[in-house]
């Protein structure tokens, strides 16, 4: 099936990017989620808003991606949640949480997105994530997961 990707999906492609996926993956996720819309003779209109709005949003250059980069990588991100006696946690810190952690550790603002967990965290103590600011630059950032 033919779309036309709205935000940028991980090892897929970038927002206004025409794909061919399989159907099942584009009817099942894809679509409901509104990472991507079918691709129609009408769609392709579309395509040069969505890359505009993504040129608009995106870094532009490789220096302004690795200044960002030194930034995040200095930040110290602490993070406090609900736990039980073991150290597990109630629930899972998602990437809306961890970029929200960077905004208020005094880091720069980060797209919830581009923040790529690896596994979900659903344990205390130190792990580590990565925040994707270019295609070619990303960002390792430690977070540190506390007791509430």
């Amino acid at each position: 099936m033919k779309i036309i990707l709205t935000h940028e999906v991980s090892g897929l492609g970038a927002a206004g990017d025409v794909v061919d996926v399989k159907d099942g993956y584009a009817r099942n996720y894809l679509v409901p989620r509104g990472f991507a819309i079918r691709w129609t003779k009408g769609g392709e209109k579309d395509v040069e808003q969505i890359r505009r709005a993504r040129k608009i949003h995106e870094i532009a250059t490789i220096e302004q991606a690795n200044e960002i980069k030194a930034r995040l990588e200095g930040v110290k991100v602490r993070l406090a949640v609900r736990s039980g006696d073991a150290g597990r946690l109630f629930g899972s810190v998602t990437q809306a949480d961890v970029a929200a952690a960077i905004k208020a550790a005094g880091g720069p603002d980060v797209d919830k997105r581009r923040v790529e967990l690896g596994s979900p965290i659903k344990t205390l103590g130190a792990h580590q994530v990565s925040v994707r600011l270019h295609a070619e630059v990303a960002a390792k950032v430690g977070v540190e997961v506390v007791a509430a």
